[in-house]
């Protein structure tokens, strides 16, 4: 089946939706639209110039990048300069880019996920709190040949995911009755007349993040012209998500033995290591927060990690976490690609499951700026 960018997106962002992305963080679509089909999509880390030359070469429709190409405002947008270049190249060749940035962090089975998985960390608990969503239950009210049908489209839609449970959902059946005035065009009766049908009233839970989504499923699936349905809030305890993530060693290590992991699982020439005094040696709680995570080293030190992995740490918020007892390595930035072939990974799963007609490549330019020598 043929997809164009919007049916594409709107899938990806169920998975990784743009409100869990830190405030003021530029996601979403940065260049060109999604209007269109979309035959070919390349996932990168960034997107460089370099990168911009690839897709132009690959015939690629639909850039999905990490980091946002336009994180700053632009003062000017001239061929002569590389950077702004790039952007004129990409509306040329109607390739549309966009960006998923803080929200790909936050997200559960998420960037910062696989970073544990690579280093055998058991994740336990996010690094920080970033949002709490609250539940509610939607109560509607069904002719029972139906039922079925609006279940479905419900759980679609996202309503009835409790934990590592989807499509949950209880039903009582029962009689409704009501009477067509003029004007009306019930689907069952005629206008006047009282009727009686048995009807199966569906109660689910969802995250209020969902409504809309879920209430247009509803309307969408549910015979009726008028659709009597009950929102209810609850007072279940919230949904949160948050930023990083804290976990276990599957048992203590030595804290050289770790740095030399950590080097050979990001396949690194060389990282940074900040040791307290005395050094810490041997660890087993690691926290770890992909990027520019250095502002959060008193999180790491509130969740007792032995150990703090985290990008580009300033020179005094490394002499901040000396003097706090906090080992913690800077294994650089550019660890983040891995986001790429998880991702294609991902998209391909999606593809198979929707019988999707589109290519899905990941960008193979090497985007890191550091050599080691």
């Amino acid at each position: 089946m043929s997809i164009d960018g919007q049916t594409f997106i709107q899938k990806f962002e169920t998975y990784c939706p743009l409100w869990l992305a830190d405030e003021g963080d530029p996601v979403g679509l940065h260049i060109g639209t999604l209007a269109k089909p979309i035959q070919r999509i390349m996932m990168t880390l960034d997107v460089r110039p370099e990168v911009v030359e690839e897709a132009i070469e690959k015939g690629v429709d639909l850039i999905v990048a990490k980091h946002p190409p336009i994180f700053r405002p632009i003062q000017r947008l001239v061929p002569s300069d590389l950077q702004t270049k790039m952007y004129i190249d990409l509306v040329k060749h109607d390739i549309a880019v966009y960006a998923a940035h803080t929200n790909m962090d936050i997200i559960w089975d998420g960037l910062n996920d696989w970073f544990c998985e690579q280093l055998d960390i058991e994740v336990q608990d996010y690094l920080k709190e970033t949002h709490r969503v609250q539940w509610k239950k939607l109560v509607v009210y069904v002719p029972t040949d139906a039922a079925a049908d609006v279940r479905k489209a419900l759980a679609k839609a996202g309503a009835g995911q409790q934990g590592n449970y989807q499509a949950t959902s209880f039903s009582s059946v029962g009689v409704g009755r009501f009477t067509p005035l003029d004007g009306a065009n019930p689907a069952i009766g005629e206008r006047n007349q009282a009727q009686e049908v048995k009807e199966e009233r569906v109660e689910v839970l969802y995250l209020e993040t969902l409504e809309a989504d879920i209430l247009l499923a509803m309307k969408e699936a549910h015979p009726y012209e008028k659709v009597a349905y009950d929102i209810l809030s609850l007072g279940n305890p919230p949904k949160t998500y948050g930023i990083g993530r804290v976990g276990q060693l599957k048992k203590p290590m030595k804290t050289e033995e770790f740095v030399q992991k950590v080097k050979q699982t990001f396949q690194l020439d060389g990282l940074r290591l900040i040791q307290p005094t005395p050094a810490k040696e041997v660890i087993q709680t690691v926290a770890i927060c992909g990027g520019t995570g250095g502002n959060l080293y008193t999180d790491a030190l509130r969740k007792h990690a032995d150990v703090y992995i985290t990008g580009d740490v300033y020179y005094h918020t490394a002499h901040d976490m000396q003097t706090n007892g906090l080992t913690a390595i800077d294994p650089g930035h550019h660890i983040e690609v891995l986001c790429i072939s998880k991702f294609v990974e991902k998209m391909l799963q999606w593809k198979k499951e929707l019988d999707w007609d589109v290519d899905i490549i990941p960008s193979e330019v090497n985007t890191n700026p550091f050599e080691f020598r």
